[in-house]
């Protein structure tokens, strides 16, 4: 079942540091757009991930073309996608051991979701860090 009780939303965001962001946009309108720059407001480290435009810079970030490629820990996977090019993304999310999956509002995948859980992770479905952080009250991270 994913999470949805705003105690473990509020320990998530206040764990994670480093977040992968599938899906991520150039186009400023965007909504993954929007919430990289959010996110990187709050101090938390944003990697774009698109296989469109890999190599390039996004934000300030190099972008790879999928989670296998991101060097280094990731603690959250934020999926911008359509829910059924879900799948696959969990499933590399869940073989890097990424602690934390997370389904934007509108991204519903309950089988994904469940190998997941099965995996080990935590998984919020249907839901968006940068509605959660200010209704949460959750600070800024610490540099």
């Amino acid at each position: 079942m994913p999470i949805q009780h705003p105690e473990e939303i509020r320990k998530i965001l206040g764990d994670v540091r480093t977040i992968a962001l599938v899906g991520a946009s150039e186009k400023s309108h965007r909504p993954s757009h929007e919430v990289m720059a959010y996110l990187q407001g709050r101090g938390y480290r944003v990697i774009p991930v698109n296989p469109g435009l890999a190599g390039q810079t996004l934000l300030g970030e190099t972008v790879y073309p999928d989670l296998a490629s991101v060097p280094g820990p990731v603690d959250m996977a934020d999926l911008f996608l359509a829910p059924e090019r879900t799948g696959p993304v969990i499933d590399a999310a869940i073989a890097r051991n990424i602690p934390v999956i997370w389904l934007q509002i509108g991204v519903i995948n309950h089988e994904g979701a469940e190998r997941a859980e099965a995996a080990g992770a935590r998984v919020v479905m249907d839901r968006c860090p940068k509605q959660e952080i200010p209704r949460l009250g959750i600070p800024p991270v610490a540099a």
